[in-house]
């Protein structure tokens, strides 16, 4: 099957994804506009039909492919299979960098545009921006006519390249893994090419022996090593016996050795060197001791709780107490007597410097994840980092592992916040205080939350706000909010709490003290007298209107509501029964009311043909196929109907709104609620009231 390289491209992103992607997300990360990303997929939708899977779009949330497991699979090896004669410009380009790596001699331009299928020119293009690129790694690429392009630099430098390939691509972990199964003659394992260009850097027959020496030399380690350290130390070796093979030695600075020499470290990489040398019968240069020493003295662990500095240098310990100085200065939060915080430091801190010093560079997989959801400490750090150890240069890499170090202290510790979240919904009444109590049970950092329908969003002040969560498309507004179902998917949970961390953060060198008006005396009592008497009067609608209804006929939900609303005429709490039935049905249309895992669905509407708020349940003999919140049909037998004034006081907005959230407050609350025993709901909900009119000090 033949797919373009930038449509490809979007699937695997696509399927890489957890949770809804953006097409600002998609487009930004393939370097190309919006409209593009648009265009294609409309190409996209339809090879979704052909696999059995679906391209879900949520206006305000994202994009996302469903489906069952084994077509997505399918769909997977399919993509592994595809024609790649249209790669993307960065494939290409890795292609290019990969080809040079591994070649000594130089190779004629016109070679790789026939390989790629491409001009002459887009090779041109694509090494202009691999030049910018290989910088970092002290590289460059020789271009002279007729003799073809070759690439230049340290042997070390040429590694620590392929490295920051294989890290880009694959999963350290799924590399070892791939390897060996690809070394298997039966292998049934589709790979793409650039999986198999990066594979192509390893010999995976010498790979077993390389994985029993290394295993054998951590045994005799004082300390743990991490899994990662573990497999970045296999693939290091792997490299660089792949290269000494090829007659590329490193070189190691000889006075470091010497100082590396004294340590533990330094006696096991001998020994692994030795035992290499003879199960390999292969030469392999001293240097090559100094880099294993490295990576053992990079991944010790602390696994002692009682760590103490003395095991490395004092002046570590020093910079990195000037460091979280620095911090907290700039984030006005003292952290200077958070001791993890420092052991972690000093642990982390000293193989770091050891590897600036070596010039032997790391790649950060998060960094992107990082200077999104942290950029403010990100650059709180990096300029502390500059001003503390001046003589150094950190990469953003190493200062993103940094910044790890400190949010872990600043999400996780003991540092409370007390956030405050608008949630928006149509009419503000009820699936509003739905997410608000799921927002309240999901994130305990969210303290407080307020219910707005959308039209007041005008007229409030967004800054009072730390987050806005809405269950509605806000077109034409330009703040930042979150769209999310009344009932919290997962992935909702999940972005919203990202946008939590980051606004934890800002937290304490944000918070100003809340100014509030000083009202006299006289005024404050009088408009706590009114107050308690919108909260009883609204209560006492609610509990005298209340109603259970048994509908034994059975009748479409249109006619079940029309009735209900003509029985409201009656009963003197609506004016208008066509009006209040429209608004019902429209908002129905709009949005799923059916709450998922449920029987119930939850009618709610705010009109200015409503004259006193009210609550009525409708048990249905014969169930009805409604839209649940969650946008997939299900089956209902108990309509909710609740109604409140367009225009009322914000207390009798509050007692409507609580109800929404009694409903799914628990799993006893929903089975009472699905129970048609009337006489035990009212008594619920009374129960209910005496309860939040005692939290609000009003009894």
């Amino acid at each position: 099957m033949y797919m373009a390289g930038r449509v490809r491209k979007i699937i695997e992103l696509l399927l890489q994804s957890q949770e809804d992607v953006t097409v600002k997300e998609i487009a930004d990360a393939l370097y190309v506009s919006e409209r593009t990303v648009h265009r294609d997929l409309k190409d996209i939708e339809q090879i979704m039909h052909s696999y059995n899977l679906e391209l879900m779009k949520k206006s305000g949330v994202g994009i996302r492919i469903t489906g069952g497991m084994h077509d997505q699979k399918r769909l997977e090896m399919a993509l592994s299979t595809s024609e790649a004669s249209d790669y993307t410009p960065e494939e290409r380009q890795t292609i290019i960098l990969s080809t040079l790596l591994e070649r000594n001699e130089p190779i004629k331009l016109f070679t790789l545009a026939n390989e790629l299928k491409v001009t002459a020119a887009t090779i041109s293009n694509d090494l202009d921006q691999l030049e910018i690129e290989i910088k970092d790694y002290h590289l460059q690429i020789i271009r002279k006519r007729g003799y073809g392009m070759k690439l230049e630099g340290e042997e070390g430098d040429k590694r620590a390249a392929i490295s920051n390939l294989i890290t880009k691509y694959i999963n350290p972990f799924d590399y070892v893994s791939l390897l060996k199964e690809n070394n298997k003659k039966n292998s049934q394992m589709q790979l793409n090419t650039i999986s198999n260009r990066l594979l192509g850097f390893v010999n995976p027959e010498k790979l077993i022996t390389i994985e029993k020496s290394v295993e054998r030399a951590i045994a005799e380690l004082p300390h743990e090593l991490a899994d990662s350290a573990y497999v970045g130390l296999i693939v290091h070796l792997a490299l660089a016996i792949e290269r000494l093979q090829k007659g590329d030695n490193i070189t190691f600075d000889h006075v470091y050795k010497k100082q590396l020499e004294g340590t533990i470290e330094y006696e096991i990489a001998k020994n692994m060197i030795q035992e290499l040398r003879s199960s390999l019968s292969m030469d392999i240069p001293e240097d090559e001791i100094g880099y294993i020493t490295m990576h053992l003295l990079g991944a010790k662990l602390r696994i002692d709780n009682n760590y103490l500095i003395e095991d490395t240098s004092v002046d570590i310990a020093n910079n990195a107490k000037d460091l979280i100085q620095y911090v907290s200065m700039h984030l006005d939060l003292d952290l200077t007597e958070n001791k993890p915080l420092l052991h972690d430091l000093v642990a982390h801190l000293k193989p770091t410097i050891y590897r600036l010093k070596q010039g032997m560079n790391i790649k950060n997989p998060l960094l992107e994840d990082i200077l999104r959801d942290y950029d403010k400490l990100f650059y709180i750090i990096r300029e502390g980092v500059q001003d503390i150890f001046p003589e150094m240069d950190f990469p953003d890499d190493e200062i993103g592992y940094l910044v790890l170090h400190f949010a872990a202290i600043l999400l996780y510790g003991e540092i409370d916040v007390d956030l405050k979240a608008l949630v928006i919904c149509s009419s503000g009444i009820g699936t509003s205080k739905m997410l608000a109590t799921k927002l309240m049970q999901r994130i305990p950092e969210i303290k407080r939350v307020e219910n707005k329908s959308m039209f007041e969003l005008e007229n409030s002040n967004l800054y009072d706000y730390d987050i806005i969560v809405s269950t509605i498309p806000l077109n034409g507004f330009e703040g930042k909010y979150i769209q999310a179902s009344p009932m919290l998917t997962a992935s909702e949970a999940h972005r919203i709490k990202k946008a939590i961390r980051q606004r934890k953060l800002t937290y304490t060198s944000n918070k100003k003290p809340c100014l509030k008006p000083v009202k006299g005396k006289r005024t404050e009592f009088i408009l706590q007298l009114e107050a308690i008497q919108n909260y009883s009067k609204a209560i006492l609608d609610i509990l005298n209107s209340f109603r259970l209804i048994k509908i034994k006929e059975n009748r479409s939900l249109e006619f079940i509501l029309h009735s209900a609303c003509n029985d409201l005429v009656n009963g003197q709490l609506v004016t208008n029964s066509n009006s209040v039935f429209e608004k019902l049905l429209k908002r129905e249309q709009i949005n799923g009311l059916g709450i998922p895992d449920t029987s119930l669905a939850l009618f709610h509407a705010r009109s200015k043909d409503v004259i006193k708020p009210c609550f009525l349940i409708y048990s249905l003999s014969n169930s009805l196929s409604v839209k649940g919140m969650d946008g997939k049909d299900m089956e209902m037998d108990t309509l909710l109907l609740m109604l409140a004034p367009e225009l009322t006081h914000q207390e009798v907005l509050e007692i409507v709104s609580f109800i929404s959230g009694l409903i799914i407050q628990d799993q006893e609350s929903i089975q009472l609620f699905q129970s048609e025993n009337e006489k035990q709901i009212k008594h619920f909900l009374s129960e209910q009231f005496h309860k939040y009119l005692q939290e609000k000090n009003i009894l």
